[in-house]
């Protein structure tokens, strides 16, 4: 088994955002799926979970390389985005998962820098973050819109170390994600598998350790990590 590598002194801990700030997923999901059943479209489930971790636009590329499509990209995420705003804002249950808040809360309070570097676009994000307060606790928000390719590919966790306050080794990331984790670690960067209930599919190997709940992380588990 290779030498894992493992951080010094934590500093900063990069978040995800869908499946593990906010379970946003299955919005996500209803607002895709409607749009494709517009665009009469079948997408598997299979096929589906393949794109967990991409940006919207990622994902009509590929979906434009795999069906044919006639509407410009900007078009489709345009409309997915109009049917995921409309259902999030009436969905009235959508709530933080389960433990999240509080490790926030600590780590914060104990002055570990909190970065989200997310695939979702800048207006999810701060829509979720307004929705829940969470702007005070994080230096940076880093959306998946910015960059060209989505996770696997490390640019989005690359780009959050370099504005963090740490040298790389002293950050760690928190994912769900197979793609999350493999981007991650194709970053250089220690990484946290968060294996929820919603990570059905998801590939956590690859992950330097895996949780399943957030009562197993605080400030003095996170500085201990080494």
């Amino acid at each position: 088994m290779p030498k894992k590598t493992i951080p010094k002194m934590i500093q900063t801990v990069i978040f995800d955002m869908d499946g593990v700030i906010v379970d946003t997923e299955p919005v996500h999901h209803y607002a895709y799926f409607q749009h494709f059943t517009e665009l009469n479209i079948d997408v598997t489930p299979e096929m589906f979970t393949t794109f967990m971790g991409f940006s919207t636009r990622n994902t009509f590329q590929k979906l434009k390389e795999l069906f044919s499509i006639d509407q410009d990209v900007e078009d489709l995420i345009q409309r997915k985005r109009a049917i995921f705003n409309d259902a999030f804002d009436n969905k009235e249950d959508l709530t933080l998962l389960d433990g999240v808040e509080k490790l926030i809360k600590d780590l914060h309070a104990n002055g570990i820098e909190l970065i989200v570097a997310s695939s979702a676009s800048k207006v999810t994000i701060d829509r979720v973050f307004k929705r829940f307060g969470l702007h005070q606790y994080f230096s940076h928000i880093v959306s998946g819109e910015d960059f060209p390719n989505s996770k696997p590919h490390p640019a989005i966790f690359e780009f959050a170390a370099d504005i963090s306050i740490s040298p790389k080794e002293n950050c760690i990331v928190i994912e769900d994600s197979t793609n999350g984790v493999l981007a991650a670690k194709a970053a250089g960067i220690f990484c946290i598998g968060y294996n929820s209930e919603h990570s059905e599919r998801q590939d956590l190997s690859k992950a330097d350790i895996v949780v399943n709940h957030f009562d197993e992380l605080d400030y003095r588990k996170v500085v201990q990590i080494n």
